[in-house]
């Protein structure tokens, strides 16, 4: 993961003309310059700077403007900068302050953090509640992964463009069921305009998707290793013969290998023509009795309730092989990678070195500061623009 971050700069002898008069409730236009006042600062290679202060000509109240890189704390916004830059590579906010003080700029671990926090609280966009304006993609990435705050799990929402990769949204979320997920997605949805979900294979999103009127793209990633893991299981208990369900149905056991190894094959190959193989693996054990209550279901049952599974989720398998843009070029790869990228180096990868977060909002926060530095990988970001 390489981050371009461009920091602040000072320059003592750049200031921006006022346009207005800092009092709210006067509005004024017009000033004159009643003196220059020197100002002590916090920087790595200034000591003190130059403050200029107004009078307001319509309401006679004074006020200072600084230069360039300077406020009115007494810290730098280069300074804060390079606590924030440090913060987002990778360091705690104590090892943030040791190395600011090796700079010869000493800064508190606690200001550390509330510049971290400050930083991220002005990320445009990042939020459900103000999103990116004009942003617009027709197939929207949607996962849920969890962070551990004060010794729980906080689950956190997050959606992405699908075909860029770029972080759209970073939410806390109460819960993971179907209604929760919907409430969450479908302000997104209709702000950027999306036609297609792509998700991995819970039926939360699932349900989402078909409510939301969404084609969907189920992540072939997932779907191939979970049916790998249970034709393993199923092919060792049909070669055990211990269940006497399949020969209730008629069907031998090398039937029934073969039946689970065509779908292997056919999940490996994953065709949209394919889907009435399915539909015939399925038919044959489509008899199978359910268990009944406080007992465990039997071979043929589970080997049903596979086929009908694959068979009803093929066109959700499948769709990225259709969906293609004029030029006849896919436009999806079949899985849920950018969302599952987005999860690793933007969460994960600053909470795997921490014990955990002490604030719900502090864990927003740090993960939409470093998606936003993430979305500028290519131009830089000019964290002068978050830091004032």
């Amino acid at each position: 993961m390489r981050l371009s971050l461009l920091l602040p700069v000072v320059e003592p002898e750049r200031f921006l003309e006022p346009e207005r008069c800092a009092n709210p409730k006067c509005g004024g236009k017009y000033f004159r310059l009643r003196q220059e006042v020197p100002k002590n600062v916090r920087d790595t290679q200034y000591e003190r700077v130059v403050a200029r202060r107004y009078e307001c000509l319509r309401c006679q109240r004074t006020f200072r403007v600084y230069p360039q890189g300077v406020l009115a704390g007494q810290f730098s916004q280069r300074v804060k900068g390079i606590g924030v830059m440090l913060y987002v590579l990778g360091l705690s906010y104590g090892a943030v302050a040791l190395v600011l003080t090796a700079l010869g700029v000493w800064m508190s671990k606690v200001t550390v953090y509330r510049s971290v926090q400050a930083t991220a609280e002005r990320v445009p966009g990042m939020k459900r509640e103000h999103f990116l304006e004009g942003y617009r993609t027709r197939a929207l990435g949607a996962d849920v992964t969890g962070v551990k705050c004060r010794g729980r799990w906080l689950p956190i929402g997050i959606t992405v463009d699908a075909i860029t990769g770029m972080v759209l949204s970073i939410d806390q979320l109460s819960g993971e069921d179907a209604q929760i997920l919907q409430a969450w997605l479908e302000p997104i949805v209709e702000t950027v305009d999306a036609r297609v979900l792509v998700s991995d294979d819970a039926d939360a999103f699932k349900i989402v998707a078909d409510e939301q009127g969404l084609y969907q793209q189920v992540c072939k990633s997932h779907v191939v290793r979970n049916t790998e893991a249970l034709i393993e299981n199923l092919s060792q208990q049909i070669q055990a013969g211990a269940d006497r369900s399949l020969a209730e149905l008629g069907i031998g056991p090398q039937q029934a290998l073969a039946d689970v190894c065509q779908l292997g094959e056919l999940i490996r190959s994953r065709l949209p023509e394919q889907q009435p193989q399915l539909e015939a693996l399925f038919l044959r054990y489509a008899a199978a009795p359910a268990p009944r209550l406080g007992q465990s279901a039997s071979l043929a049952y589970r080997l049903r309730n596979l086929f009908l599974d694959r068979w009803n989720l093929w066109p959700r398998l499948t769709f990225y092989r259709t969906w293609k843009n004029a030029r006849g070029e896919a436009i999806l790869d079949g899985t849920n990678n950018a969302s599952e990228r987005a999860i690793g180096w933007w969460i994960k990868e600053r909470y795997r070195s921490m014990r955990g977060y002490k604030r719900d909002q502090s864990a927003l926060n740090v993960s939409r500061l470093i998606a936003y530095c993430g979305n500028h990988l290519a131009q830089g970001l000019d964290l002068a623009q978050l830091v004032a």
